[in-house]
């Protein structure tokens, strides 16, 4: 992945992304810190699809459901965070799409699936989950922090400690 060149214009629109989809990070993130009566409890017992046992059971379980919420809060903002720096991009996209990985299967747009809570459209099997999914897949691949972000003078710093060749001793 390293090899990988990309032209100027390509990167400064993946880097353009990165800052949207971190910025959508981080907006949820401090939403979900600063309401203090927010929970994923609700979402969480409407679970629909292949892992929905699991969700409604986290749910329903006080002390789970609590250690859940943190994550979700801090997690999304810390991603978010991370992603807008250009701060351990290819970590923080990995975080991201697990996140993103466990709202779509949570409440997948699959068909005959019905919701109480309602969406903003109808959607089949695509939705703005696996879009953002698939935006944050392009960020971990290009690694664009190391053309815009803090990852630059991180691999600066670290990367030219690894490639310096060592001294002989006699």
């Amino acid at each position: 992945m390293d090899d990988m060149k990309l032209s100027r214009g390509a990167m400064i629109a993946i880097t353009a992304l990165r800052v949207f989809v971190g910025w959508h990070f981080l907006y949820e993130g401090i939403a979900k810190l600063t309401a203090p009566s927010w929970s994923a409890a609700g979402y969480l017992k409407q679970a629909r699809g292949p892992l929905a046992d699991l969700f409604r059971d986290l749910a329903s379980r006080p002390n789970l459901l609590a250690n859940a919420d943190l994550i979700t809060m801090w997690g999304l903002t810390i991603v978010g965070v991370c992603l807008i720096l250009g701060l351990l991009t290819r970590l923080a996209s990995l975080g991201g799409i697990a996140f993103i990985l466990l709202f779509y299967l949570c409440n997948p747009p699959f068909i005959g699936y019905f919701y109480s809570i309602p969406t903003e459209g109808s959607y089949l099997i695509v939705n703005k989950n696996l879009v953002e999914l698939c935006a944050l897949v392009v960020i971990f691949a290009t690694g664009s922090g190391r053309f815009a972000g803090l990852d630059r003078i991180l691999h600066g710093l670290f990367g030219r400690r690894a490639r310096r060749p060592k001294l002989a001793t006699a």
